[in-house]
Order: structure tokens, then sequence, then C-alpha cells
């Protein structure tokens, strides 16, 4: 996922990005985060989506990196922390 600097990335560079900032959300064992992760990704997306200068596009998906460690090392420290009860958007619906 290396790009040169002042290269644009690749539209599949971009798209692992996006999947790898998902990927990263599900590990998330809160549902909150977990959720608030995946919006915060999808709005990130969009609105960096009609982007045209190099300079931004770069800028952008640099910040997407960054942000991505981020998201990975919080996943590990809040796996550290489990809630001993689940939250009840996690728990499974019974059938009647």
């Amino acid at each position: 996922m290396a790009t040169a600097v002042g290269l644009p990335p690749s539209t599949s560079q971009v798209r692992s990005l996006f999947r790898s900032l998902l990927r990263t959300a599900r590990r998330f064992p809160d549902y909150n985060i977990r959720e608030y992760v995946k919006r915060r990704t999808r709005e990130g997306f969009r609105q960096n989506q009609q982007l045209t200068d190099p300079a931004a596009i770069v800028s952008a998906f640099a910040e997407g990196k960054s942000q991505l460690e981020v998201a990975s090392r919080q996943a590990v420290v809040y796996s550290l922390y489990v809630p001993k009860v689940k939250s009840i958007m996690d728990i499974a619906p019974t059938k009647p």
C-alpha cells in the first residue's frame, strides 16, 4: 500500500484501505465503538470521494493510513478490557 511521495494512490489501494478500516472496525468488542468506526470510515471516504487535486488525494490517503494505524492500536487496547456483560445490541434475538 505504499505510494511514492507526490503520486496519488491507485483505486485498488484506496479500496484496500477502505476494506482494512472496515475489517479493523469489526475487531472492536464494543458495539458503539465498532459502529462509530464503521460510520466514520464511510463518511470520510464519501467526503473525499470528489477530490481531484493530486496533492489533496495524497494527503487524504495518508490521513486514512494514519487513522488505520490508530484504529488497529485501539482495537488491541479495547480487546484487553472487554466488558463482562454484552451490549444489548450484541445479543442475538431469540425466536419465540
